[in-house]
């Protein structure tokens, strides 16, 4: 920036001091620095913004190479399936063809059987609660009888001191 030694910075005090006088000086010299104060904020916040937009370009970068990798593995891991799954058929196939040879049964393939009906598990919530322990219900405050609002008011109300 500006090379200003302790020697110059004298001589502009000296003159600003005859020509502004002793009276307005403090307070052009407030303003000064506020001014000054909020350059460098402003300068600040620029370089701010610079620094997050550069580490923003950065991390999408990285983004998409990451993706790339991705999507290369996920290739991979499809086509290595499909080897898979190929292999498997034709051993099975082979080793179907050689069961049915030696002997004849009418059986499905067992990649291929019947699905069975939905039977509803026929769970009962209150027996569920009925199998919680009783000294559990009671430190826990589960209610195990009904009681009215009143009596609910009267049990819980403050006794009086006699």
């Amino acid at each position: 920036m500006i090379d200003i030694g302790l020697s110059k910075m004298a001589l502009i005090g000296a003159v600003a001091l005859i020509v502004i006088g002793p009276e307005k000086l403090p307070r052009v010299a407030r303003t000064v620095g506020t001014l000054l104060g909020k350059a460098q904020r402003y300068v600040a916040d620029v370089k701010a913004e610079v620094n997050r937009s550069m580490e923003l370009d950065e991390l999408k970068k990285m983004k998409e190479t990451v993706e790339g990798a991705a999507r290369d593995v996920e290739q991979t891991i499809h086509t290595s399936a499909a080897d898979f799954e190929r292999d498997w058929n034709a051993s099975t196939s082979e080793a179907l063809d050689s069961a049915s040879g030696s002997h004849t049964s009418s059986y499905e393939d067992p990649g291929r059987g019947v699905v069975p009906a939905y039977t509803h598990p026929r769970k009962n919530w209150r027996l569920k609660r009925a199998a919680v322990p009783q000294w559990y219900k009671a430190r826990t405050g589960v209610r195990n009888k009904a009681q009215s609002g009143a009596a609910r008011v009267a049990r819980f109300r403050p006794q009086k001191f006699r």
